[in-house]
Order: structure tokens, then C-alpha cells, then sequence
């Protein structure tokens, strides 16, 4: 027999174009360690038939379109800045190439996993399956273990590597869980008790007076709004405007808030906050947090009285081996990123305290969740992060990747260049950079082209010292500074004093809650993401931070000094020049 050209090509193209041509066993792999995450043991093989939330990031058609758009709508010469986009726009922006979301639901097919047992994010790019342990060990070709975290207690799944099939690398960001062993009990947060501070006398009457400033160890809403020039502004976009907070397992409480009120911000009495619960988050008014009450009371004491809403994310049960009850991921980020981003309105400021060091997150999550922060900016929300409360590394500063190099040690998502990094600064007339306030120098993420001109510029004054210690083309933290040190807050009825770039973070967050306020009141959008405006015409509303050090690593760390340092960034900000700046 014959087999004429025209119907050979026919059957080639029909055999291509068939899902049972398709190879899902030609594993390319995605991201491996060499070793378990330092912290972590294994305990023991995952059991088989354990299922669990399997979530895939399907790559976004115009990502980098969204990215060039952000940068354009964030930058005050350009002219569509402040036009920020709605979630249907958005949606535009990042959902998957129709290839895309058809080769992974073949694959998804092909293991038996129908249409009706996929759940979508709105965009479409972020498919979260239910799936056993051997189901996802035979579709990522890896081996699922149980590991513990030894400080905390915590138990999960994950693995020491996954693969995807050779064809799915150009269609999938990643997929978790997997490689990233972080979970909201194993994050460091970026608040510590100072007991050896002496906190303010409970049974003393308030002060109209910012009485607390005269001191250098005590600080309360009153010295905030005084020193960073707020106490005068009276909000009036209230309906319009809002903060959020979000939190991970701490628990804020109610009654703490009316007590500190009572006793620093009488004005703010009655007032309250809106919590939302996520993924088995609490809301246990009878067992308060420190960083949960930390954040919610300055943000809430400086913006008064702008709507504040409150996220507790919570995670899965703790993990039984012999049970085969259904968790999901215990992922710190991408439920409540994506939930966030799923309401028709969001708060326009949000402030997060907590954090990993970089390392410790693989490459392709952080990339893929740093993503996401984009997809908020350019929702119009500025997101603040704390820089963290290691100087420029804590510990022994050895690499995870089997050199055991000592380097300086960048913190995620602080290193984000899609976020607004807050490092931590102390004492007053003048503030110095407070020792613990974390920056350096991303070696995931390149140098974002807002800090060209004064990254470069410290870069090249720091000459050779530290020279192989950080990634001199890398994105730079943190971007500004506030006040670190001797934070009053009440805890279960009690003022106690409280540490941390924690406390930086929502004191910036409360002050750009305000600069918002007064742009809506003049009919403007808001600020979104600052980053761009802040490096170029807004440089002059902070006040320069020109002493002190982020010791880590075995080394002095970083000296804070004229121009934008890694310590405390621009310096902190003052409101009334701010508000001729934006």
C-alpha cells in the first residue's frame, strides 16, 4: 500500500494536535536544594494517600506588560500616573495564554483530575487542585517527606525537589507546595519584648502633650505624630479611604486597642477595626498577640480615624501522619495575596511584619509572589513591608547551596522590588539608624531602574569594603526608615515596651494612610506604588538618616549616612513636606 503525502501530513498533524501525543513523564526539573532548609528535619516519608491543596501559578500572558505599566502609572512625570487599575483590568493583564491554560489542563486530565475539581483564581492564573501524596509525587517525578521545625513545633509536607514535564516549563511559574518550607509559625516577625525598657506608668493620665519625646527610650502615637509632623491633620476622606493589616497566627485585640487608646490616643476611644478571617486565621479575643497588637495599634493611632481592616491568615491543623485529613499548603503568602486581590476594593495602604531570609525561599516563589505585590500596585495599593531585625544577617550567615559561604543575608519579601521595604531607626534630635534595622542587596531580584541614580551612588562611595559580601547590582533595602525602639504597647491589659522594624512599618503605613486621605480629599487617586515617586520628586520629604549600623554576619553591616543608605533608606518621612511633594 501507498500512503499518499497529503494524508501522511494529515495524520502527522492529527497525532501533534492529540492529547495522547502529549509526554508527561519527560521531567525537566523546576528547583531543588542540597540540603534540608536549616531549621528543619526530615521525620519521615510522607504517607501516600495524604491529601492536601496543590496550587499552580500558570504563567501570565502580559506580565511584563502589567510591570511596564505599573512603573508608568508610578511615575509622577509620566502621564498616566495614578491611573491605577481596576480587578477587571488587571485581570486583562495577567491571565494565562489560552496555551497555557490548555496544556495544564490536559496534564491535569491526564491524572484523572476533571474540570469540576479545579478551583480558579479570577484571572485564571492560580489553579489549586486537591491531590493525594502519590498523586502529586507521579505528576512533579519527586518524593514528598514529613519535615519539623525545630523552634516551632510545625510539621508539613514538601519535598527536596520537583520536576515538571519538559512541555509544562513554558506554561507554569511554579507549584507549591513543594520546596519552600516556610510557613506562618516558622516566619521570623520583626517584633521583640524590651523588658529592659521601662514602659510608661499606666495609671498616669494622658498628655495632650507628646511628653513621651522627651524621652529616648519611650515612644507612643503622640511622639509619632508629633515628630513626623501629623498631629495637625485632621482626615477627611474617611469613606474613601482605609489600612490594612496583615497579620499571621498573633490574634489583635479589642480591648487592648480601647485600653491603649484610652491611655495615648483619647480621641480614638470607640473606634475600631474590621478583622477578616483566611484559611483558619483566629480571632481569639481571649489570647492577644504582641506583633498583632503592635501593628494594629500604631497603624490605627496615627491614621484615626481611617477605616482599618485586619487579616488574620491562619494555617493547616497541625500535621498527623496516620490521619488522612485534608490540609491546605500552611503557605504564609499566597491565599491571602490572592484573596486580597479577588475583592472589588482594597485597602489603599497595607503594612505586613514578617519575613524569611532570602535564601530560604526558592527562586521561582519569590519571583512568582513578588508577582503578585506587582498585581497590588498596580491596584493602586502601596504595600509596606519591615526590613527585618537582623541587620544585614543574622546567625552564621552560611549559604544553603553547599558552599557554606559566609555572606550577607537579604530578607524576602523586603527584597521584593515591588514593595516598600521600612528599616528602623532610634534615639531623637537627631534619629540614628537603630542597630537591628535589616537592608542589603537582593541576589534574586536585579536592581529595579527607580534606584539607578542613588543605589549606584552609595555603591560606588562603599569603594571594596564588604566587597563579595552582597550583590552590588541587586534590588537595595530598605526604602525608608521610622522610629524602632521602646514602642508602648498594650498586651492582655498591660503596657509593655516593644522593639522591632515591626513598629516602623505601621507608623509609615498610618503616615502614607494620611498623605492618601489628602489626596482624596482634593479630588486625586492615590498614592499606590511610592517606590518611583520617592527616589525622584519626593526624595526631599524625608529626613536624612546619617549615623549608625546594621551589624550582622560577623561584620559592622552597612553605615547609615548623607543620600540613601541600606540601613535606613531615604530616612523617615515628614508629613507636611510630603504633602507639597505628591
Amino acid at each position: 500500500m501507498f500512503w499518499r503525502p497529503a494524508f501522511v501530513l494529515l495524520l502527522a498533524q492529527l497525532v501533534t494536535a492529540s492529547p495522547l501525543a502529549r509526554r508527561w513523564d519527560d521531567f525537566a526539573e523546576k528547583h531543588a536544594w542540597v540540603e534540608v532548609p536549616r531549621g528543619w528535619e526530615m521525620v519521615s516519608e510522607a504517607p501516600s494517600d495524604h491529601t492536601f491543596d496543590l496550587r499552580i501559578g500558570v504563567k501570565s500572558s502580559g506580565m511584563e506588560q502589567l510591570i511596564e505599566n505599573l512603573m508608568q502609572t508610578s511615575d509622577p512625570t509620566h502621564s498616566r500616573y495614578g491611573q491605577h487599575l481596576s480587578k477587571e483590568e488587571l485581570h486583562d493583564f495577567v491571565q494565562p495564554h489560552p496555551d497555557s491554560t490548555g496544556a495544564v489542563e490536559a496534564w491535569l486530565e491526564d491524572f484523572g483530575i476533571s474540570d469540576d475539581f479545579i478551583d480558579r483564581t479570577g484571572s485564571g492564573n492560580w489553579v489549586t487542585v486537591r491531590v493525594s501524596v502519590a498523586q502529586a509525587e507521579r505528576m512533579l517525578g519527586t518524593k514528598y517527606n514529613v519535615y519539623r521545625h525545630s523552634e516551632s513545633g510545625e510539621s508539613v509536607v514538601r519535598t527536596m525537589s520537583y520536576s515538571l514535564p519538559s512541555e509544562l516549563h513554558s506554561h507554569i511559574d511554579v507549584v507549591a507546595p513543594t520546596t519552600y518550607f516556610g510557613t506562618m509559625k516558622s516566619m521570623r516577625v520583626t517584633s521583640f519584648l524590651q523588658p529592659e525598657i521601662e514602659p510608661v506608668d499606666p495609671s498616669a493620665k494622658p498628655s495632650a502633650a507628646p511628653a513621651s519625646c522627651l524621652s529616648t527610650t519611650v515612644i507612643t502615637p503622640d511622639c509619632l505624630r508629633d515628630l513626623y509632623n501629623t498631629a495637625d491633620y485632621v482626615p477627611s476622606a474617611t469613606s474613601r479611604n482605609a489600612i490594612g493589616i496583615a497579620g499571621y497566627l498573633d490574634r489583635s485585640n479589642r480591648a487592648d486597642l480601647q485600653t491603649f487608646f484610652r491611655r495615648f490616643r483619647p480621641d480614638a476611644v470607640g473606634f475600631n477595626y474590621t478583622t477578616v478571617q483566611l484559611n483558619g486565621g483566629g480571632d481569639d479575643q481571649n489570647d492577644p498577640g504582641v506583633e498583632a497588637n503592635l501593628d494594629i495599634q500604631y497603624a490605627a493611632g496615627i491614621a484615626f480615624p481611617t477605616p482599618a481592616t485586619y487579616w488574620s491568615t491562619g494555617g493547616s491543623p497541625p500535621f498527623i501522619p496516620d490521619t488522612q485529613t485534608p490540609t491546605n499548603t500552611n503557605e504564609p503568602y499566597l491565599d491571602w495575596i490572592n484573596f486580597v486581590l479577588g475583592q472589588d476594593e482594597i485597602p489603599q495602604v497595607i503594612s505586613t511584619s514578617y519575613g524569611d531570609d532570602e535564601q530560604t525561599v526558592p527562586e521561582d516563589y519569590a519571583t512568582s509572589v513578588c508577582n503578585l505585590f506587582a498585581q497590588l500596585g498596580s491596584r493602586g495599593v502601596t504595600v509596606f513591608f519591615s526590613s527585618g531585625d537582623f541587620g544585614v544577617g543574622g546567625g552564621d550567615c552560611l549559604t544553603n547551596d553547599g558552599s557554606n559561604q559566609v555572606l550577607f543575608q537579604p530578607a524576602f519579601p523586603a527584597s521584593c522590588p515591588f514593595v516598600t521595604a521600612v528599616g528602623g531607626t532610634v534615639r531623637l534630635d537627631p534619629e540614628i539608624a537603630v542597630s537591628f534595622s535589616g537592608g542589603g542587596f537582593s541576589r534574586y531580584f536585579s536592581r529595579p531602574s527607580y534606584q539607578n541614580q542613588t543605589v549606584a551612588q552609595f555603591v560606588s562611595n562603599l569603594g571594596n569594603t564588604f566587597n563579595g559580601l552582597y550583590n552590588k547590582n541587586g534590588r537595595a533595602y530598605p526604602d525608608l526608615a521610622a522610629q524602632g525602639n521602646g514602642f508602648q504597647v498594650v498586651i492582655d491589659g498591660i503596657v509593655r515596651s516593644v522593639g522591632g522594624t515591626s513598629a516602623s512599618s505601621p507608623t509609615v503605613a498610618g503616615i502614607f494612610a494620611l498623605l492618601n486621605d489628602f489626596k482624596l480629599s482634593r479630588g486625586q487617586s492615590t498614592l499606590g506604588f511610592i517606590n518611583p515617586l520617592i527616589y525622584s520628586s519626593a526624595t526631599s520629604g524625608f529626613n536624612d538618616i546619617r549615623a549608625g549600623t546594621n551589624p550582622g554576619c560577623g561584620t559592622r553591616g552597612f553605615t547609615a549616612g548623607t543620600g540613601w543608605d541600606p540601613v535606613t533608606g531615604l530616612g523617615t518621612p515628614d508629613f507636611l513636606r510630603l504633602q507639597g511633594l505628591i
